[in-house]
């Protein structure tokens, strides 16, 4: 298992980096590089979305997904670890001088905790190592995370580096998983999977690049649901 180490690393290296350079990069492109972010972001989830092949499972899985985090209040509890993680961090290091209100701090730490551990390259990265030992598409989503940790974490701070956490474990169970999980999976299973988290890559990039805020982290419930819908759609609505 390389990739979710190479991952990992990445994100660590990034978040400690941005958090320590801070204010000496320059204003440009702190403001602007966020946007890039975005557009990268809505970009991958367009090419995700256009491998769909059930629409219906998509859109299902992503209504339903997101009442599930609505109702069990996903996104509130995901933002009490961050503002615990944030305040531990806070006591150890200084904290960056970022100007952000709360909220606005929550919903970029989401969008990156997004981001980085339910992006499909990470999903699809971590299964194809576990089945082939092919760790590439993993190490060029570290190049992509080494960078976008580092920008976001001049504003943010510390806490960046730790989304390596859950994305390492993540990645790791999907690693360890992959011989059990691909026997069970069609292709379309597979691409409604995508689909659905293109549209959640979508609305991370429009979160990222300021637009419209988002419930990103009550959709992504949609996931868990996506394949099981998918099935179901195929037994009793394909002949």
């Amino acid at each position: 298992m390389i990739g979710p180490f190479v991952n990992g690393a990445a994100i660590i290296v990034g978040g400690v980096s941005g958090a320590v350079l801070g204010e000496r990069v320059s204003k440009n492109l702190r403001h602007k590089m966020p946007m890039i972010f975005g557009c990268a972001s809505m970009g991958l989830g367009i090419a995700m979305v256009v491998k769909v092949t059930f629409l219906p499972v998509a859109i299902l899985s992503l209504l339903l997904g997101s009442i599930m985090g609505e109702l069990i209040h996903l996104e509130a509890g995901i933002e009490k670890v961050a503002g615990i993680v944030r305040r531990m961090m806070d006591k150890v290091v200084t904290p960056p001088k970022n100007g952000l209100s709360q909220e606005e701090y929550m919903e970029k730490f989401i969008a990156i905790l997004v981001l980085f551990c339910a992006s499909g390259t990470g999903v699809f990265g971590a299964i194809k190592e576990g089945m082939t030992g092919d760790a590439s598409l993993l190490i060029v989503k570290a190049f992509l995370d080494l960078f976008t940790a580092g920008i976001f974490a001049i504003a943010l701070g510390f806490p960046v580096a730790t989304l390596a956490i859950p994305q390492f474990i993540i990645q790791t169970g999907l690693f360890l998983g992959a011989a059990t999980i691909i026997p069970l999976t069609s292709p379309a299973m597979i691409a409604d999977f995508s689909a659905v988290g293109g549209l959640i890559m979508f609305a991370t990039g429009f979160q990222i690049c300021g637009i419209v805020s988002f419930p990103i982290a009550n959709m992504l419930p949609s996931l868990l649901i996506a394949m099981p819908i998918s099935a179901l759609w195929v037994q009793y609505f394909v002949h």
